[in-house]
């Protein structure tokens, strides 16, 4: 998911010093907090503390756990600088209704007194980002998941979009004998550092150093603030959640499918615009469908489903929000799609698969006749979408190779060319010999031929948690 929240990013957020990692896409942004709340493609948000290179771990425990606490605290006003960005976050997410802040009632009332002092001040923050599709704790997402982090700092006003409340300079550098909070520490450690401590051996030595080195109370059920650390041989991420519930939380979904993040990255595969008609065929609960209808105005989207259990959750779901002038649900099949050829400029679909679905059919049996029908439905020049398991990708691969599908080509221009009464000289048509010709027809699948329409477009693998999927794009380039 990382080369998708990139593009976000800079698109949505005008990002720079954008890098990423696996897992991880780090940039810098002044822009607004409801820009923030906004992105699709990242599951969690946070304001970054420490970015650093992997740390030697001693093989004495004394030693080890000294190098930890070094390196992991550092400089203590670092901290301070960080939890006085995360308080005036806080704030502004109040004041924009969007977040319920657990700070203790004397910061509150001191946030209160700064808001009629300096309402007229301003400051920007300066941050970058660490992306990731879905677990919630840091301490849960397997290494392969992405996770996303703000990496800011302090600046002053250069004219861009202001992400904090209006406060002066004098209460971003507040005291830091004054600032303290409850936390918790969450901890990810993989290689070296894992090999000598686990999860919570690391966070009880982490958590050790800052209350004695930064005099914060540790409170493990109600924390105002979690710490967030992932350790592994390839960096030293630190950093502190701005939301307290996941970007991928969709407030206008009551009944959750496919994870939204990754439909959301499949609609923004689809290249829709003003007036675009898109087809989900298998929409399930609707999430590709609602997921496009709240980014994309101006178009209109269409779902298909055999299940009608499925399809009430999906009616629900549109209903719920307030969707059902841009979206339209007819029970249907995939395999009979009741639309003229040619109707729809995108289809987007996630193909079922696994023991989740329980399905009594084969999947692989089914994909070709489903494919075909999609292809007849769609407009050239659209694009198709697909969400497939490991097995079913590679087994859809078969039908788009491009040597047999090269061979197929030539065939059907060489006996276009034959069937014109023209040679190949007249036509520029690259001839195939009679015996070659016989020989790639036996051995290219037929099916091949019947998808010469679709061309590949890209594959981009993404994780469902347990297990990973891929996405796989196609666009009509001819009836």
């Amino acid at each position: 998911m990382e080369q998708f929240l990139v593009q976000e990013v800079i698109s949505k957020l005008a990002a720079f010093d954008v890098e990423h990692v696996q897992g991880k896409v780090f940039f810098t942004t002044s822009a607004n907090v409801k820009k923030l709340q906004g992105l699709k493609s990242a599951e969690r948000l946070f304001l970054l503390l420490k970015k650093e290179p992997p740390m030697n771990v001693p093989w004495n425990t004394g030693k080890a756990k000294h190098v930890i606490q070094k390196k992991i605290i550092g400089d203590d006003r670092v901290w301070m600088d960080t939890l006085s960005t995360w308080q005036i976050l806080q704030r502004d997410l109040n004041d924009n209704s969007s977040y319920k802040s657990k700070t203790k009632n004397s910061q509150k009332r001191k946030w209160e007194e700064e808001d009629k002092k300096e309402h007229n001040k301003k400051m920007n923050l300066e941050g970058g980002l660490v992306g990731s599709p879905s677990q919630v704790d840091l301490e849960r997402i397997p290494d392969h998941q992405e996770s996303i982090e703000l990496d800011s700092g302090i600046c002053g006003d250069d004219g861009k979009s202001s992400l904090c409340e209006k406060v002066s300079q004098e209460d971003v550098s507040l005291n830091h004998k004054e600032l303290s909070a409850l936390f918790r520490v969450s901890c990810r450690c993989s290689g070296s550092v894992a090999k000598r401590f686990n999860a919570q051996e690391l966070g009880q030595i982490i958590g050790t150093a800052i209350t004695e080195q930064l005099g914060w109370k540790a409170e493990l059920r109600d924390p105002d603030v979690e710490v967030n650390v992932h350790l592994s041989d390839a960096h030293c991420v630190l950093g502190i959640p701005v939301f307290r519930l996941p970007l991928a939380h969709r407030t206008y979904i009551k009944t959750t499918g496919l994870r939204s993040t990754i439909a959301w990255a499949m609609v923004s595969l689809a290249d829709i615009k003003a007036g675009t008609t898109l087809l989900d065929p298998m929409c399930g609960v609707g999430t590709i469908l609602l997921e496009a209808a709240e980014d994309w105005q101006g178009s209109f989207f269409l779902g298909f489903d055999i299940n009608e259990s499925q399809l009430k959750k999906a009616y629900n779901n549109v209903q719920f929000a307030n969707l059902t002038e841009k979206i339209d649900l007819i029970r249907a099949s995939v395999m009979e799609i009741p639309l003229p050829s040619a109707s729809v400029d995108a289809i987007v679909c996630d193909i079922p698969f696994g023991r989740k679905f329980n399905s009594e059919t084969d999947m692989r049996t089914m994909l070709p006749d489903i494919l075909k029908e999609m292809e007849r439905v769609l407009c050239v020049g659209g694009n198709l979408v697909l969400l497939l398991s490991p097995q079913l990708s590679v087994h859809l691969k078969k039908y788009f190779n491009k040597e047999c599908k090269a061979a197929n080509n030539a065939i059907s221009s060489s006996e276009h060319a034959e069937d014109a009464g023209t040679s190949s000289q007249d036509t520029n048509v690259k001839m195939v010999p009679f015996t070659r010709e016989a020989t790639l027809k036996e051995n290219c699948n037929s099916l091949s031929k019947q998808f010469a329409s679709l061309i590949p477009n890209g594959t981009y693998r993404v994780s469902l948690g347990a297990t990973d999927a891929l996405i796989h794009r196609y666009k009509k380039v001819s009836i």
